[in-house]
């Protein structure tokens, strides 16, 4: 089995102090990637950040994505040529970012793209996020190629839901890596 380095993918504003992935870093030594504007993200600008920093990667990593990180992992890998790079994918809480008020908050995302993505891929959402309708996190995982799994109530998935450490995401991403 290929050894795998975890990239964490924040979305907007990054991800807080309490947010499981600061935690994952924090416990775990998972690799952040760090975007240069973190308020007013651009697709782009994200996506040649991913881009050079996979460049340089010097062996398969994986992806774990959180919200607007869950619309760069597919936007990023509509256009890369280098997702043979890329491991596998946890994606955590997809922000729906056609829905009008939420793309007013993040101009120049959508269309979301919505190709089946080259590597093994898992998402798990919430049924009350309020970013993003389970129906419509269901029909991106399904565009992607992801298997799915319903997550109950825990709104975003972030700092405020109370997660913690999350330990049952991370025995999900175990188990994702285990299967890829």
């Amino acid at each position: 089995m290929t050894i795998s380095s975890t990239w964490l993918l924040p979305g907007w504003l990054n991800s807080d102090a309490a947010h499981w992935q600061s935690r994952w870093e924090a416990v775990h030594g998972d690799h952040r990637v760090e975007q240069h504007d973190w308020q007013r993200p651009l697709r782009g600008d994200w996506q040649a950040r991913l881009e050079d920093e996979l460049l340089a990667a010097p062996s398969p990593v994986t992806l774990v994505a959180h919200s607007l990180g869950c619309i760069l992992v597919a936007a990023w890998a509509a256009h890369s040529r280098n997702t043979h790079k890329v491991r596998a994918a946890l994606l955590v809480a997809p922000g729906d970012l056609e829905r009008d008020d939420v793309r007013q908050m993040i101009p120049g995302w959508a269309p979301i793209v919505r190709q089946p993505l080259p590597f093994p891929a898992l998402m798990i959402a919430a049924n009350d996020d309020p970013y993003c309708d389970q129906s419509r996190s269901r029909q991106m995982a399904a565009d992607w190629g992801a298997r799915f799994i319903d997550a109950g109530r825990g709104g975003h998935l972030n700092g405020e839901s109370g997660l913690g450490d999350w330990p049952e995401g991370r025995k999900l991403l175990n188990d994702l890596l285990k299967e890829s």
